[in-house]
Order: structure tokens, then C-alpha cells, then sequence
């Protein structure tokens, strides 16, 4: 069968494996891109805590994470130097979101064992697929159900434990010939004393579904429940101040994906999500301030690919979402909104002797019931050249733009005093993204790269003034961002490196003179090398590590140095005589780095642990 070659993030992808839209496509029916199955990281589970759907994007070349206290505590995750609500998260067709903040898009209560990805969609692919999320989106897919099981127990410095258990069983039904119904369930805990004072947290999540299945269908139920805890001193504001969170998230969603005729499949994706948040400024004094936030999120999407032919195809998506928030410190005139999409995505594909050339060009139309529409434009051609020794060749230009409105937070609080100043002026922000890239695939080696000039027009920032009382005020800036993405991947028979490189440069224009200091969009790496590698020198034994060295990009809030250096480094033991377990001893942030990956926030500390996994 001759498939397309298309790419979702062309510049710096490294899931080799990856399909365009994967979380939506059966294998049937799937795009392939690249042959040889890769990572873009080298350790598969976080050292502080249990792991979550963001705990591989730490050291993931493909996305810078801003975390405070760490990554599944609270995870402002970044793309191509765009900012934490430029960036979405999507399960099946269906985009999550939080309508207070982006700071919680990263709440997912699901287990890591029942979803695909994460894929990093940017360019024609954000703009096709994503919601409200103008520069990229992190898609994951619902896994089949595979009988098996694990229970893990932690141990660590800074008074550090971990419990979890997961467990799935899938039977083929008697009464369906050809369906399987599958069962899964996890639950996982872990507390500390935090890596610096003040710095402690209580996590637990619990998460199931029931899926049934078919060659050509699944569809799953999920609920999933997730509570944290956590503190840092400046957590969001710059005052020297011991804060905390309490977060609570409920998810419950519906999905269904189904393939049909020749390379044509569609998903349908139904969620209700809601979040509770109370925050308190300082943990010694509590009543100075604290909020309560509670936000309800239902949602519908589709998306999918139907093949007129082997030539014709239409990519399509469209969502809906209609969101609500209870607050303590909004101001009550802006606490509800719908939201519209729907794009569509014309591919024509002329197949030459070993090459496949592939137009796509199309639309996306945005709306809310509240703010003006959108239209945007989408295209992109890509070259894909299959040489008869299994090597490959892929170059492609893209041009898309997307759009996003600003959450409850920026628009919706006070604007006059407070410690998080709203914006009553901000409107539609737009986003246009050209690139060019290019991605070599031998045997056991592959390169992508690109380069690619990003504009943002009226994106919603977050700024600080030294004269001021508040802790940051919500601003509208243009900024044209231009970078340039190498990503490299080798393998050995023993071992295997990934190593990447990427460039950042942008130029702002604020529209005014009482800005010192950006917390969000002017928080970028200038330079950004990661390096990692896996290492099986025996059965018994295996070496991961992952390394990050970084140029920040100078900011008057920032204290310390701009260059950081992170390492994560994890040895795991597989005893010979017991059958089915491992011993995992792991370090983060070995060079105990003190670099502030927000602005006026502390950077997490050291952290070992130990622990003892069974599989069944």
C-alpha cells in the first residue's frame, strides 16, 4: 500500500514512529513518516514523583517545561518560544481546558499506561488539529488494553515515598465475534519535604476505563481523579513569599475512533472536566490572601481523514467547548464562554517513481460567543523521497496561522489593583508560522531540522513592574520569533544517543514603557543543547541519562546565573533470580543547578530515590 509522508512537528520530531494525527488514525489507515522506532528522551519516568502524561517532556528536545517546585507539581510547558497557554493538550480529538489559566492545562488525572505520544504538533498540524492553542499542541491517544500489570514502592532523600499500582485485563468476548472488552485501573501516591524548604507535596491520582475493541474500532470510557498539594516560596509571585496550591481535577471522557475503506478514519472525542483551586499566598499567614477557583469544561470534537482516492484526501476537525468558572477574585462580568472550530485540510498526493509530492491547503475557522472570529489560513508541500536501501529523505514548507483567546485570569480580575491584574482590552490573539525543514533517515542514524519565523500579534503576556504592588499585570505584545531546530538520533548495538540544538531570537513591541521584566514570553533559552543516552551493557543492567545546557535569555527578575546545566541519570537492575522485578536507583538535577526556570521563582534542588518495581 502506498502511504503519505507527512510530518507533524518537522523540525525537532523524535517519536520516529509517530503518525500524523496518531492518536486519531487506526494502523490501517495511518500516515507513516519514519521507519526506525526512537525517543526523544532518554529516562522514561520522573524521579520526584509518580509519572504523568508530562513527565518525559522535562528533557524532551521538542518543548522547553517551566516548572515550579517540579515538572508534575506545576508544568508551564512552552513550544518554539511561545508561552504557557500558546500550548494545548489534547486526548483523542478533544483539546483539555482550563478556562482560569494555562497554568493547569497540564492537570491530566490519567495514567500514563493507557495513552500513545505524546506527539508535538506544530505548524499546519497545530493549526489543523489544536484548540485555543495558537503555536503548538501535546496529542496523546487511548492505547489498546493489553492484560498486564505493575506495582511500584519509592524511597528517597528529602523524606521521599511512592506507592502505585496498575492493572489491566482484556478478554475476547464470546458474544461479539471479533470484539474484545478490556479493563484497566491505576492508583499512585507520593509525598515529600521538598528539594528546598517549604517546598513539600502530596499527590495522589486514581484513574480507570472500560474499553471495547475491534480490528477496525475502539472505544473507551474513562474516569480519572487527581488531587495535589504542593508549596514553593514565589511560587507566582515575586515577594519572597512561601505559597501553596491545593488542586483537585475530575475527567471524565468518552472516545471513539473508528477506520473504514481505503486510509479513512474518523474520532470522536466527548469530555467533562472540572478543576477546583485554592491558592494561598503565604503559607505562615493565610488569611492575607488566598482564592478559590472552580471551573467546569464540556467538550465534543472530531476530527478524522477521508481518502476520495489513492490521490484525494480531506483532513478534517472541529471542536466545541463551553466552559464556566466560580472565582473569588474575578470580577463576575466574565465567567462563562463558548468556544467554535473547525478546520479543513485538502491533501493531494502525486506519486513518482520513489517519491511522494503532497499538497495541503485549507482553512480553520475560530469563534467564541464572545470575541470576534477568525479565519486562518493553513498549507503546506512536502517531498518524500523512499530509497530502495530503506533510507528516506523528507523536505517541507508549511505556512499556518492559528488563533487563541485569553483565559479567565487575564481577562477577567481586577484591572485595577491586586496581586494578578487583568486586562480588560486584550483581544484575539493570531499567530502566522513559516518553515522549512528537512528530515534524513538512515539505518541506524536519523536528522531533522528546520528553521522556521513566527509572528504573534496581541499575544497575552505577563509583566512585572519594579514601582508596582501587584505581582504581575496581563499585557498584550507582538513578538517575531525566529529559531532554527536540529535534532539527531543514533543508534548502536548496545546503545543509543540523542543529542539536539536549538536557536531562539525575537524582537517585542509592548506598546508601552512601565515593562521591566516578562515572566512568560520573554522567558526563552537563546541557546538550548540536550544530550542523552542509553546504555545496556548487560541484561542486568541499563544506564539512562539525559542532559540539558541552556542560555537564557537575560530578564531583570531573574536571579543568579542565565546558563544552567541539568542532568537526570537512572540505573536499572534486573536480578536474574526474581523473575519480573527492578531495582531503579535515580538522580535529578545531579549538579544540584539553582537556575530559575521562571523569573523570580527557585529552582528545585536535588532529589534521589530508590525503587522496586513488579510486572506481570
Amino acid at each position: 500500500m502506498n502511504r503519505t509522508p507527512h510530518i507533524i512537528i518537522p523540525a525537532i520530531l523524535c517519536s520516529v514512529t509517530a503518525f500524523a494525527n496518531a492518536n486519531t488514525l487506526s494502523d490501517e489507515s495511518a500516515i507513516e513518516k519514519i521507519t526506525v522506532e526512537a525517543s526523544p528522551t532518554a529516562n522514561k519516568l520522573p524521579v520526584g514523583t509518580f509519572d504523568s502524561p508530562i513527565s518525559n517532556l522535562e528533557y524532551d528536545p521538542r518543548v522547553d517545561l517551566q516548572s515550579r517546585n517540579m515538572a508534575e507539581a506545576q508544568a508551564d510547558v512552552t513550544i518554539r518560544g511561545g508561552i504557557f497557554e500558546n500550548t494545548g493538550f489534547r486526548v483523542g480529538s478533544a483539546t483539555l481546558l482550563d478556562p482560569q489559566s494555562g497554568h493547569y492545562f497540564a492537570e491530566i488525572p490519567i495514567a500514563p499506561q493507557m495513552l500513545t505520544g505524546p506527539d508535538v504538533l506544530t505548524g499546519a498540524d497545530n493549526a489543523l488539529y489544536g484548540m485555543n492553542s495558537s503555536v503548538g499542541t501535546v496529542s496523546f491517544g487511548w492505547k489498546p488494553i493489553i492484560t498486564g500489570g505493575s506495582v511500584s514502592l519509592g524511597t528517597g532523600t528529602n523524606d521521599f515515598n511512592l506507592q502505585s499500582i496498575h492493572a489491566a485485563k482484556n478478554t475476547q468476548l464470546d458474544s461479539l465475534a471479533n470484539y474484545t472488552l478490556g479493563f484497566e485501573g491505576e492508583y499512585s501516591h507520593s509525598q515529600s519535604d521538598g528539594t528546598i524548604d517549604n517546598g513539600d507535596h502530596d499527590f495522589s491520582r486514581a484513574s480507570a476505563r472500560v474499553q471495547l475493541a475491534s480490528e477496525h474500532s475502539q472505544t473507551d470510557l474513562f474516569y480519572g481523579s487527581q488531587d495535589k498539594f504542593f508549596g514553593w516560596p514565589n511560587l507566582y509571585t515575586p515577594f519572597g513569599v512561601n505559597e501553596t496550591e491545593d488542586l483537585e481535577t475530575r475527567l471524565w471522557m468518552l472516545n471513539h475512533k473508528q477506520s473504514y475503506a481505503d486510509n479513512s478514519n474518523f474520532e470522536v472525542s466527548a469530555y467533562y472536566r472540572t478543576h477546583d483551586d485554592h491558592y494561598i499566598y503565604s503559607r505562615e499567614n493565610p488569611s492575607a490572601f488566598e482564592a478559590f477557583h472552580k471551573s467546569e469544561v464540556k467538550s465534543l470534537g472530531l476530527s478524522g481523514r477521508h481518502a476520495q482516492s489513492d490521490a484525494l484526501a480531506i483532513n478534517y476537525s472541529t471542536q466545541f467547548i463551553d466552559d464556566s468558572i466560580e472565582s473569588t477574585t474575578l470580577e463576575n462580568n466574565f465567567t462563562s464562554r463558548k468556544y467554535y472550530k473547525l478546520s479543513i485540510l485538502p491533501q493531494y498526493t502525486i506519486a513518482l517513481k520513489n517519491q511522494q509530492l503532497t499538497f495541503r491547503l485549507g482553512a480553520a475557522y475560530d469563534d467564541t460567543n464572545r470575541d470576534d472570529a477568525e479565519v486562518s489560513a493553513i498549507g503546506d508541500i512536502t517531498l518524500n523521497t523512499q530509497n530502495s536501501d530503506g533510507t528516506a529523505q523528507t523536505l517541507y514548507l508549511s505556512y499556518a496561522q492559528a488563533s487563541q483567546v485569553a483565559g479567565y485570569t487575564a481577562i477577567g480580575g481586577s484591572d485595577s489593583g491586586g496581586l494578578f491584574r487583568s486586562n480588560y482590552n486584550l483581544e484575539r490573539e493570531t499567530t502566522s508560522n513559516l518553515e522549512l525543514g528537512l528530515l534524513l533517515e538512515e539505518q541506524s542514524w536519523q536528522l531533522n531540522s528546520a528553521i522556521f519565523y513566527r509572528k504573534d500579534n496581541n499575544l497575552t503576556d505577563w509583566t512585572f513592574n519594579f514601582d508596582s504592588t501587584s505581582a504581575r499585570f496581563a499585557n498584550p505584545v507582538d513578538i517575531d520569533t525566529a529559531g532554527v531546530e536540529f535534532l539527531a538520533t543514533k543508534h548502536f548495538d548496545t546503545a543509543k544517543l540523542i543529542a539536539s540544538y536549538t536557536y531562539l531570537h525575537k524582537s517585542e513591541n509592548y506598546g508601552a514603557a512601565d515593562i521591566d521584566a516578562s515572566f512568560y514570553a520573554l522567558n526563552f533559552p537563546d541557546h538550548r543543547l540536550t544530550l542523552g543516552a542509553v546504555y545496556n551493557p548487560t541484561d542486568i543492567l541499563e544506564f539512562r541519562i539525559d542532559n540539558e545546557w541552556r542560555t537564557q535569555h537575560k530578564n531583570a527578575l531573574r536571579n543568579g546565573n542565565d546558563n544552567a546545566l541539568f542532568t537526570q541519570l537512572t540505573l536499572k537492575i534486573t536480578p536474574p533470580q526474581l523473575s519480573n522485578l527492578f531495582i531503579t536507583l535515580a538522580a535529578d538535577n545531579l549538579w544540584d543547578e539553582s537556575f530559575e526556570e521562571i523569573p523570580g521563582t527557585p529552582g528545585r534542588g536535588e532529589q534521589y530515590t530508590l525503587s522496586a518495581t513488579y510486572n506481570w
